[in-house]
């Protein structure tokens, strides 16, 4: 009884380490996207490249099956975006 105690306990601390990794990516990634939509609200140069590349490592994580996986950003979705917000504030 002890060992299957220990293998469930083991799965638990796998999953909770993945959820753990997988929000600390999100908000990372929230932050990077939040960067390149101001930068491109103010006409200025932006980069989707850290954005994708923490993509990257939230996507092996949902390779676990426990955790959604997200898109690649491209930069006219950004552009896109920002043209829609532009647009909202408008009316």
């Amino acid at each position: 009884m002890s060992e299957v105690h220990h293998a469930i306990t083991a799965h638990v601390q796998k999953q909770h380490t993945i959820l753990k990794q997988f929000a600390m990516l999100d908000a990372e990634r929230e932050r990077l996207i939040d960067e390149a939509v101001e930068r491109c609200r103010r006409g200025e140069s932006f980069t989707v490249d850290g954005i994708n590349e923490v993509t990257k490592r939230m996507n092996e994580l949902a390779k676990s099956g426990l955790v959604p996986a997200r898109r690649c950003v491209t930069p006219e979705m950004v552009r896109e975006y920002v043209s829609r917000l532009e647009g909202k504030e408008r009316s």
